[in-house]
């Protein structure tokens, strides 16, 4: 399996490369040549497997044995899964009035990004050992992907991570998953700033080919071609739950409902429904609704500005993932999306061509939601299952609520969700109800915090090197110390 870059002006390369990457050369995204596609057979065999099972089979396919064994890459997932507190590692709950809920989020961190993170600390942890390099993550965050990179390679000897925390902007708890771990090998930033802002010294400091060679820098945000391999996972077992039976032909379909900011689950959910698994998407989004707009109107442009709302982590407005998405409808086409990612970038404006307009709107639906139908939500499933949702999960629920009063539903729908209600006590309270926080989130209240500011007025880019190259000489002192 090879790899080519949305732009189709990077070389091509092998998952290894992909993985160590994050952006292709061209500033494009790394998506997979040619995707398999699965026959009914296939899926009939899918359909028992547990998530790790599943997990394994999307990983056998888009990695190769040549470059990790496939018993050796089964041995990685179940370690990367070791820690998950439910031991599904992902379950579905059902509720009243047909609602299903995806439960992501029984990781360490308590959020979905634990699955895809954990996994990928582990195939990057195979590949540093086997060459015996070092590498430095950089990590810009909106809440949830800080803490769960951090605690996927906290005290690994060939990894230092930088994390770019967006101050005052994700809520304490999310803020306290990073900044109390205290490990040589991490380094977190509290930026003056949102999590666009934060995103441009990143940017920066990638777009230094040469610094990023020398200093072996690599992100593990959503643009990393691994996190979004495992995150297909998500569809194929929410499929399978909740699909009424495989015995027709042709298979029933399943509506997932994916609430999201980058786009991450939706792209991974689009290249699923590609391969021939036969779901429909609906994306769902906070009022940060570039990505509704996209799909209601082919209208992808910036709002004036990123506005806060209860479900934080999708406060985003460059859902940079929707390149793959564009790529993938385009039928592939590099041109098309080179010039569209070009314009925007430029503009921060692009109107979709009709035709690909069709293709997103024939392929996803999608909805915006208020904080004021968020604390509804909440409260609503409180009322009818005694369940607590994070806001996160309300936007999704929302729309499931929301089409429930319309009609009943003509196809079974399963609603992702990507986070536990104990990371967000303040949208608990903001929907009138009681918080509740497991012991282990309560601790972190008392330990010690290290956090470096990054104050507006400051230059946050040479900040960022500065650092990257003290790890570097770090790691130089380790290397000589190990050969005396």
């Amino acid at each position: 399996m090879r790899y080519i870059s949305t732009r189709g002006m990077a070389p091509r390369v092998d998952f290894e490369g992909a993985l160590f990457s994050g952006y292709a050369p061209d500033g494009g995204l790394f998506m997979p040549e040619e995707l398999p596609q699965l026959s009914i057979e296939t899926l009939h065999q899918w359909s028992t497997l547990s998530y790790p099972g599943l997990v394994k089979e999307l990983c056998t396919l888009f990695i190769g044995p040549e470059l990790i064994p496939r018993d050796v890459l089964n041995g990685l997932i179940d370690q990367a899964f070791s820690r998950f507190r439910h031991r599904e590692v992902v379950h579905l709950s059902r509720l009243r009035n047909g609602l299903n809920v995806l439960e992501l989020w029984h990781g360490v961190t308590y959020a979905f990004k634990d699955l895809s993170l954990c996994c990928t600390a582990q195939f990057l942890q195979y590949f540093l050992e086997k060459k015996e390099k070092h590498v430095t993550v950089v990590v810009g965050t909106s809440g949830d992907t800080g803490s769960a990179a951090i605690e996927s390679v906290q005290g690994a000897k060939n990894m230092d991570i930088i994390v770019l925390l967006p101050k005052g902007h994700c809520t304490k708890i999310q803020e306290l998953q990073m900044t109390t771990v205290l490990r040589e090998n991490v380094h977190v930033f509290g930026v003056e700033g949102n999590s666009d802002e934060l995103d441009e010294p990143i940017k920066a400091v990638f777009a230094d080919v040469a610094f990023v060679k020398k200093h072996n820098l690599m992100s593990l945000n959503s643009m990393n071609w691994s996190r979004v391999l495992v995150q297909m996972a998500h569809h194929f077992f929410a499929y399978f739950q909740c699909a009424s039976s495989l015995d027709t032909d042709p298979l029933p379909r399943v509506e997932v409902v994916v609430p999201t900011g980058a786009a991450g689950n939706l792209a991974a959910g689009c290249i699923a429904q590609k391969m021939g698994l036969p779901i429909r998407l609906v994306v769902a989004v906070n009022r940060n609704d570039i990505i509704h707009r996209t799909v209601q109107q082919g209208d992808f442009s910036l709002s004036e500005a990123v506005e806060q709302t209860l479900a934080s982590a999708m406060d985003i407005q460059v859902p940079y993932n929707m390149e793959r998405i564009f790529w993938l409808l385009s039928g592939s086409n590099s041109q098309v999306t080179r010039a569209l990612m070009e314009q925007f970038e430029r503009t921060q404006s692009v109107s979709l061509p009709k035709e690909l307009h069709s293709k997103l709107s024939g392929a996803v639906t999608s909805e915006s939601v208020s904080d004021e139908a968020i604390t509804q939500t909440m409260a609503r499933c409180w009322e009818e299952n005694k369940y607590l949702l994070c806001p996160h999960s309300a936007v999704a629920v929302s729309y499931h609520y929301q089409q429930m009063e319309q009609q009943p539903p003509s196809l079974p729908r399963c609603c992702l969700a990507p986070a536990s209600a104990a990371k967000f006590p303040e949208a608990v309270l903001a929907a009138g109800l009681t918080p509740e926080t497991p012991a282990e989130i309560l601790a972190l209240e008392s330990k010690g915090t290290r956090c470096t500011p990054m104050r507006k007025g400051d230059d946050w880019t040479l900040m960022l090197r500065n650092t990257i190259e003290d790890i570097s000489c770090q790691q130089r002192g380790h290397f000589l110390n190990a050969l005396e």
